[in-house]
């Protein structure tokens, strides 16, 4: 494992103090770390909604779609254990690990790729956090009144809560990556703590109508058009789509990790475990709301509307605000950070990368209400999100078939033309074959109606098709 590795020969165009290796004796986060990483991208409020759902969607019976989920949980965890061996070993984030298979330039490419998506998805959860916080002051101050004059969509209170988050966030990340541990280590136990008190205070209100209905959702309704293992399988693809965002650029957080056994822990609880058990909440909770208010509500924000408790609005609209900004930096802030440093080291720090991404994250939230959310945004984001699948394929199968899990971290910052990682001009090219034909299944998989049943596992078979297609260009 790297240890006071000094770069000698570096290149600026591929080198700051933000992308350098952290030695060993530097990295302070054990599994208690990783498993809040975890914990804030599950316990979000679109995590709970899609939680929630799964037991409703697809008719199946409870311990089916917990048997789904659980495996989904394994195999992410198998992925990031992959992603985040080398970073833990080398203390190198994503956008350096990348230059091993494409290129010291090439990886410019994939880099911009996850943080267009990543700036994008920051600035729409900006705007979900100020619905939070919005909701706090309303807790406080009155509800707001109907005809309340509005400016894109938004009210004066929500335009305040939108700039209070936005502000929030840059004071965060300016203090560096040390207070955003702290916040993550602080939000994941907290959002738990306030889940479970709702889940109380619904199994109280709904008394034993509440084991009733979780019975009829164990039996399960058969409503789904398909067969029972489609459904199934539906159900573990759509939870390895909801992580896959996460897995490509782990790297950004495992070359934190003092070792590969705190990595695995750390997986191993904040994933399989921990998504098994907010599932169950997520269970309980929406099986009370069928015995109190008579109907099935899977959005969280309903739910406290209809508890009508001021004390548990004020709560547990802290809870959201601290869950959806947490979500926000594990998925969408570090990642952009990083890979915008790597496309101009000299100019651009881990600082620097945030401030841009905050400036578009205003316009993208401010705009949100009014255009973005209005104009069918999603295919774009969701087109980025399939041409970053084969990326991952290709990065694992060079690190661990190719390259026999070793890197030469000296040439990932050399742009000597002789380099090792230098390859044509900075460009792997077969790297760039492998993933221009994998990306255009994966792609195809977003646009083209005869393979939407594949759309839930577009990302996994874009990654092994572009690794399967890399490993095969590579050895000839």
């Amino acid at each position: 494992m790297a240890d006071n590795l000094e770069i000698k020969g570096r290149d600026p165009s591929l080198y700051n103090e933000d992308l350098a290796p952290i030695p060993v004796s530097k990295r302070t986060w054990g599994w208690f770390e990783i498993f809040n990483v975890w914990a804030n991208d599950v316990q979000s409020l679109f995590g709970y909604t899609l939680a929630a759902s799964l037991f409703l969607t697809y008719g199946l019976n409870g311990w089916s779609v917990f048997a789904a989920i659980l495996i989904a949980g394994f195999f992410v965890m198998w992925l990031v254990n992959m992603m985040g061996e080398p970073s833990v070993k080398y203390g190198i984030p994503f956008p350096v690990m990348a230059r091993a298979s494409m290129g010291v330039r090439g990886a410019n490419f994939p880099a911009i790729v996850r943080a267009i998506v990543a700036i994008f998805w920051y600035g729409a959860q900006t705007y979900f956090a100020s619905t939070a916080v919005a909701l706090l002051i309303h807790a406080l101050t009155g509800p707001a009144e109907a005809d309340a004059a509005k400016f894109l969509g938004l009210t004066g209170v929500d335009w305040v809560a939108f700039l209070l988050v936005w502000v929030f966030q840059i004071w965060l990340f300016w203090n560096g990556i040390e207070w955003i541990t702290r916040f993550l280590n602080w939000a994941g136990p907290f959002v738990y703590l306030v889940m479970i008190v709702l889940a109380g205070v619904i199994w109280y209100k709904a008394g034993s109508g509440l084991m009733s209905e979780m019975g009829n959702i164990f039996q399960g309704t058969s409503s789904y058009e398909g067969s029972s293992f489609g459904a199934f399988m539906a159900i573990v693809g759509t939870m390895i789509a909801y992580f896959a965002a996460v897995v490509i650029n782990y790297g950004d957080f495992s070359r934190f990790v003092r070792s590969q056994s705190e990595m695995k822990k750390g997986n191993l609880l904040g994933l399989p475990l921990n998504i098994a058990f907010f599932s169950l909440i997520a269970l309980v909770v929406t099986a009370g709301t069928v015995a109190v208010f008579g109907e099935s509500l899977t959005e969280p924000t309903d739910i406290i509307e209809r508890v009508n408790s001021v004390p548990l609005t004020i709560v547990a609209a802290l809870m959201f605000f601290a869950a959806t900004v947490g979500i926000n930096l594990v998925a969408n802030f570090i990642p952009p950070a990083y890979d915008l440093a790597n496309l101009m080291p000299s100019k651009i720090n881990f600082r620097v990368g945030g401030l841009i991404t905050s400036a578009f994250a205003l316009v993208i939230g401010g705009l949100w209400v009014s255009t973005i959310s209005q104009i069918g945004i999603f295919n774009f984001v969701n087109t980025l999100g399939a041409i970053l699948a084969p990326v991952y394929g290709i990065m694992i199968t060079d690190y661990y078939m190719i390259k026999g899990g070793k890197l030469d971290v000296e040439q990932l910052f050399s742009a000597d033309e002789s380099g090792l990682y230098y390859y044509d001009n900075g460009w792997n090219r077969t790297a760039l074959i492998a993933f221009g034909l994998a990306g255009i299944f994966s792609v195809a998989t977003v646009w083209v109606p005869a393979l939407a049943d594949l759309s839930g596992f577009a990302w996994v078979i874009g990654a092994v098709l572009g690794g399967g297609l890399y490993f095969v260009l590579a050895r000839r």
